[in-house]
């Protein structure tokens, strides 16, 4: 019993349920309601996305295993108690673990690639398990290339989604495609693209910040550690600012089409936690000030992504 507990703490198995929730309401909410509307859905069509959904958890929980097998030495100072290699799981195991889900990922993404004559998504998503490679034995210990790179891993998740269905319909679907519904996909893909692209980077730093003492004994030259935490704190201010002033624009643009409910939801549940999490910014100061923001900013993550729910009744 503690290894099964241990190998779904190794996996982080709720960032993945959170991955395959991200992609699931993309295309339902937004992919098929916007190209397709009353029309018939085909059946391989939504059986392909389930399995792109599938090869995106399967390289991350490979991703999560790997990171956790090389910051083995870092965690032990961070964060002791949620230690899980050589204390539920072996190593050796953690490596075969990581093995298994980013084959089985590459796997899945050239048989997608295949049947929709798609190969830029196979290729694409072997080079995400490279990058999460190299992320946890490089760039992890760099300044900010890391926080760069698992910000672009993040934003992937819902763009290889969009790829995904855009070929897909422009092949099978040429005569029937409007332009007018592919240009409005994109500009969705896009819109979540970059929250999610910000929103991580803003995490990834305040992480940083939160995990100080055990990555300066290891040497990692994460941003505080080489700028200093208040650099690291006007950082992240300033792409929390750029968050917001983001989030008013939508909010502009939905109250002049008077969609009253979507309008009151991102005020309410995604802007407004956006400025409490600036304001705690700018307050922190110690560790446990920063763990206290890293998880608010979970919870905007959350509500960002439920506003997809939106436009499937109001978009």
């Amino acid at each position: 019993m503690k290894s099964i507990t241990g190998f779904f703490q190794l996996v982080r198995w709720p960032n993945l349920l959170f991955i395959a929730l991200t992609q699931m309401l993309f295309f339902y909410a937004i992919v098929e309601p916007v190209m397709f509307g009353e029309e018939y859905i085909p059946r391989d069509f939504r059986i392909l996305f389930y399995f792109l959904c599938f090869a995106s958890v399967m390289i991350a929980a490979g991703g999560y295993v790997i990171n956790d097998y090389f910051d083995l030495n870092i965690d032990l100072v961070n964060k002791p108690h949620r230690m899980v290699i050589d204390k539920s799981i072996k190593r050796r195991w953690a490596i075969f673990f990581h093995m298994f889900f980013s084959v089985a990922g590459i796997l899945l993404s050239f048989y997608i690639a295949l049947q929709s004559n798609n190969w830029f998504i196979g290729f694409a998503n072997t080079v995400c398990v490279m990058a999460l490679w190299f992320y946890s034995t490089t760039f992890k210990k760099r300044l900010l290339s890391g926080n760069i790179l698992i910000s672009m891993l993040t934003g992937w998740t819902v763009l290889v989604v969009y790829f995904f269905a855009i070929n897909y319909l422009s092949g099978m679907m040429a005569e029937n495609l409007h332009q007018d519904a592919a240009q409005k996909l994109l500009r969705l893909a896009l819109l979540y693209t970059s929250f999610a692209f910000i929103i991580t980077l803003i995490r990834e730093v305040v992480k940083d910040m939160e995990d100080m003492e055990g990555d300066r004994k290891y040497g990692c030259r994460t941003m505080p550690i080489v700028w200093g935490t208040e650099f690291s704190k006007i950082f992240a201010a300033t792409w929390l600012v750029i968050l917001l002033a983001l989030l008013l624009i939508v909010l502009v643009y939905i109250i002049q089409y008077k969609m009253w409910i979507p309008a009151a939801y991102n005020l309410l549940f995604v802007i407004v936690p956006t400025a409490y999490a600036l304001y705690l910014l700018i307050k922190s100061k110690t560790t446990a000030d920063f763990s206290n923001i890293s998880r608010w900013i979970k919870v905007i993550i959350f509500t960002g992504i439920l506003s997809m729910i939106l436009f499937k009744f109001f978009g």
